[in-house]
């Protein structure tokens, strides 16, 4: 992949050398390297860097720069949910290159060629709804053997989000089932204890699951916003 930044990129912990990461970028086609200085590593005080980067870990990093060889990444800057996302994306490609692996001896040749039109996680989701996507890259009995291979798999992501949510109105009871009201049959939100609760969505990927849940939080906050409500949201 060419790389950006603000792009994505699953990386391998190098070494370590006073307060700087040394990286190989893994979702790098050229064997690009990067590093990362101590206040991209997380956000406040680290006491112990090795608690979140050891040589040899595998982490979701984002990139900040890029210059000539060298790019500088930050782990602090990823969403969880962003984490997640690029983890179930490198995941699936994995399990379409053994699908293909599985149904005809031209795997790699034929998983090239997708991959230089189409977004894998993108072309699994467009094959389980329109196998004719498949025409173009496999004879008829293998789109029969991988559409049922991929109906097998089909299974729906969840997304889950926290937020504390308080007032001191006198109205305050009224004024919290109001917000929480703000549920659809998309979502459900639980109540965890201590004026917490849980947000959470399914469907076919996380990018869609994730975009349901932010949609509705941002609600939320303005319902809260409006009403006076303190809300935190992690």
């Amino acid at each position: 992949m060419t790389l950006k930044e603000r792009d994505l990129v699953l990386c391998t912990v190098k070494k370590i050398e006073g307060t700087t990461v040394f990286l190989d970028i893994d979702s790098s086609e050229d064997n690009k390297k990067g590093t990362m200085v101590l206040s991209e590593v997380a956000a406040g005080r680290i006491r112990n860097l090795r608690a979140h980067v050891t040589p040899n870990k595998k982490i979701v990093c984002k990139i900040l720069k890029i210059s000539s060889d060298h790019v500088e990444l930050s782990l602090r800057r990823v969403s969880n949910t962003e984490k997640l996302q690029v983890l179930e994306k490198i995941k699936r490609e994995r399990n379409f290159k053994s699908m293909l692996k599985a149904i005809t001896p031209k795997h790699l040749s034929i998983y090239d060629k997708i991959k230089e039109k189409h977004e894998i996680s993108e072309f699994l989701d467009d094959a389980r709804e329109s196998p004719a996507i498949l025409e173009p890259y496999f004879s008829s009995s293998e789109i029969e053997k991988l559409s049922l291979i991929l109906k097998e798999k089909s299974t729906s992501k969840e997304v889950q989000k926290t937020f504390s949510l308080k007032t001191n109105s006198s109205t305050g009871l009224a004024d919290i089932k109001s917000i929480l009201t703000l549920d659809n049959k998309e979502t459900k939100i639980h109540y965890l204890g201590s004026s917490k609760f849980s947000i959470s969505s399914s469907a076919k990927n996380l990018k869609e699951a994730d975009n349901v849940v932010s949609s509705l939080l941002e609600k939320i906050i303005e319902k809260a916003k409006s009403l006076n409500a303190q809300i935190t949201t992690k």
